[in-house]
C-alpha cells in the first residue's frame, strides 16, 4: 500500500491532559496543519481493560494529538458502556468540547439503541470528526442519512493504539487523513474489474450496515463507491447480505463495490470450495457493477481511515487500485 503523500514518522509530541497523566518529549518537525486534539468516547460496548485507553492516550501522543477521555468512557452496565443516558451524554459532551476529533474507544454493539435519540443535526454542525470502526458504522451512516454530514471510518483507540504495539502505517494514515494530507490512497489487488468512477463513498462494517436497511439511518446513495468488511462471518452469511442488498435494489446503483478484510471465519469441509473468492464470482454474476478486492480496512492491523459520505474517485490497472481522496476535505 502506498499513499501519494509520504507518511511523515517523525511527529510532534503533545503533552496528555490530565486524563492519562504522563508526559512525552517528543519534538520532530512541525506539520503543516497541526492535527488537533482528540476526544474519547464510548457509544458501544465497555472497555475491558482501563489500562488500554490510557496507553491509547500516551501513543496518540506521540502521533501528535492530545488527548481527554470522557468522563463515562469507562463505564460499565452490563455489556455496554454505561446506560443509554450516560452514552448519549458523552456524545452530547464531545459535540461541545474544544477538540476537533472524536474517536470511540472500542466497538462491539451498542448504538443501535441509541440512534432514535440522538441530534444528528447537532452532530453535524459541532464540525467535529468523528471516527470509529465496527458498530461505529451505525453512528457513521445514520449521521450521513441524517444529514450528509461526513465522518470517518477507521482506527479505534483500544484496539489500534492500545495493544503491544502500533502499526506505523494505520497511525500515519489516520494522521494524515486528520490533517487532510492524504490525496490518493493506492493499494495492492489481486482480484479487481476495471473502473474509473467519481462517487460518495460509503459502509462500513457489513452486518452493522445491513441493520440500517428499512430505517431512517440507512443512506439513500445512487452512484456510490460501497465499501465493506466483516469479522467472523462466514462466506453464505456475507453473500446472504449482499443478496439482500442486491435484492433490494442498493448494489446495482453503485459505481463500484469494494471489499476490505472479511476476517475470523473457519471454512467447513462441506464447504467443497466454496469460500469468499466464490462468493465474488456469484456477486460478479448477478449485479453488473465493478468489483475490486484488497481495501486495507476491516477488523485488520493495518488499515486505513476512510471519509463516509465524502465524493471520491475510485480507479483501477494492473494489480492496483487507487482511491482518490478529494485535498479539499475540509
Amino acid at each position: 500500500m502506498s499513499t501519494s503523500t509520504h507518511p511523515a514518522h517523525g511527529h510532534d509530541g503533545h503533552d496528555c491532559d490530565d486524563d492519562c497523566g504522563h508526559d512525552h518529549g517528543h519534538s520532530h518537525h512541525h506539520h503543516a496543519k497541526p492535527a488537533g486534539g482528540i476526544y474519547l468516547i464510548s457509544p458501544s460496548s465497555a472497555v475491558r481493560d482501563p489500562d488500554t485507553v490510557a496507553l491509547a492516550c500516551e501513543r496518540l501522543a506521540q502521533e501528535g494529538f492530545k488527548t481527554t477521555v470522557d468522563r463515562a468512557a469507562l463505564a460499565v452496565h452490563q455489556r455496554f458502556a454505561g446506560t443509554e443516558k450516560q452514552r448519549l451524554a458523552g456524545i452530547t459532551r464531545a459535540l461541545k468540547q474544544k477538540h476537533p476529533i472524536v474517536m470511540a474507544t472500542r466497538g462491539g454493539y451498542g448504538l443501535s439503541r441509541l440512534l432514535p435519540q440522538i441530534d444528528w443535526r447537532a452532530v453535524a454542525d459541532s464540525g467535529k470528526r468523528f471516527v470509529g470502526l465496527s458498530d461505529f458504522t451505525a453512528f457513521n451512516l445514520a449521521l450521513l442519512a441524517q444529514t450528509g454530514a461526513v465522518s470517518y471510518s477507521g482506527p479505534t483507540a483500544v484496539a489500534d493504539f492500545g495493544g503491544k504495539t502500533v502499526d506505523d502505517l494505520t497511525a500515519a494514515l489516520f494522521g494524515e487523513i486528520m490533517r487532510g494530507e492524504l490525496e490518493i490512497l493506492s493499494f495492492e489487488t489481486q482480484d479487481a474489474d476495471p473502473v474509473d468512477a467519481r462517487g460518495v463513498l460509503w459502509g462500513g462494517n457489513l452486518a452493522t450496515l445491513m441493520s440500517l436497511m428499512g430505517t431512517p439511518y440507512m443512506p439513500k446513495v445512487r452512484g456510490g463507491i460501497l465499501f465493506i468488511e466483516d469479522v467472523a462471518e462466514h462466506p453464505y452469511r456475507v453473500e446472504r447480505m449482499l443478496a439482500q442488498l442486491w435484492q433490494a435494489g442498493v448494489l446495482q446503483r453503485q459505481k463500484a463495490i469494494v471489499f476490505g478484510h472479511f476476517t475470523d471465519y473457519r471454512l467447513a469441509p462441506h464447504d467443497a470450495g466454496y469460500d469468499m473468492p466464490a462468493v465474488v464470482k456469484w456477486l460478479r454474476g448477478v449485479v453488473k457493477v465493478p468489483v475490486i478486492t484488497g481495501l486495507p480496512y476491516g477488523h485488520i492491523r493495518t488499515k486505513a481511515t476512510l471519509p463516509v459520505g465524502q465524493k471520491v474517485g475510485i480507479a483501477t490497472e494492473a494489480g492496483m487500485a487507487h482511491l482518490v481522496i478529494d485535498e479539499h476535505q475540509h
